[in-house]
């Protein structure tokens, strides 16, 4: 038989200490030198995204994100265009390319647009609609471009579970940023889950 193994003292703990530490200050150096700027990845929101624009491109839609401000005073869009009433809910096509349906304002209410805009300089939309619930307010838009054809479709933003709107009626400018719009006759449409607007453009 073989001679039974010496029994092992176990480091002393002070070893165990030194040897954590020559780890960890290295690992949070170069975590923190080399960490990439942004959001963490998100696995099913972003293949989410991803498949939401591939079957976009394949529809042949282009889609924009529009930032959106809510004015304290008065109406800071020119006017002038032939406003419509039209019925609530996205376009069929696009609402069947859509991954994931977005929730829709409960209605639009109302619309300041011009009926012209020059491709160079930017395109002002002030609407008023109504919100799903007072939980929300509205972020921005997001606006899909389909040959002559633009969709409007607000996007929204939780204020926090125990906060809630002063009002259910939101007043919202959008801003459509120069060169975005080429040339041309586009039909708009503002959708909302009851009721949307829309109107003629001519982009010079």
């Amino acid at each position: 038989m073989s001679a039974a193994p010496k029994d092992r003292r176990p480091w002393p703990m002070k070893w165990i200490v030194v040897a954590i530490i020559l780890v960890l200050v290295p690992y949070t150096f170069l975590t923190l030198r080399f960490r990439k700027e942004g959001p963490a990845f998100r696995p099913y929101e972003d293949m989410k995204n991803r498949a939401n624009v591939a079957r976009l491109l394949a529809a042949g839609y282009q889609r924009i994100p529009l930032a959106a401000q809510r004015p304290a005073d008065g109406p800071r869009a020119p006017g002038g265009a032939e406003i419509a009433a039209a019925p609530g809910g996205l376009p069929a096509d696009l609402r069947s390319t859509l991954v994931e349906v977005p929730q829709l304002p409960a209605e639009i209410t109302g619309v300041t647009a011009a009926p012209t805009a020059n491709q160079l300089q930017p395109y002002a939309i002030q609407f008023t609609c109504s919100l799903p619930t007072d939980h929300q307010q509205l972020g921005g838009a997001e606006l899909f471009i389909r040959e002559n054809k633009l969709v409007l479709v607000p996007t929204f933003e939780h204020v926090g579970a125990e906060l809630h709107t002063r009002s259910r009626q939101a007043v919202v400018l959008l801003t459509v940023a120069p060169g975005l719009l080429k040339p041309g006759r586009y039909d708009v449409a503002l959708v909302g889950e009851k009721a949307s607007r829309a109107w003629p453009l001519e982009v010079k």
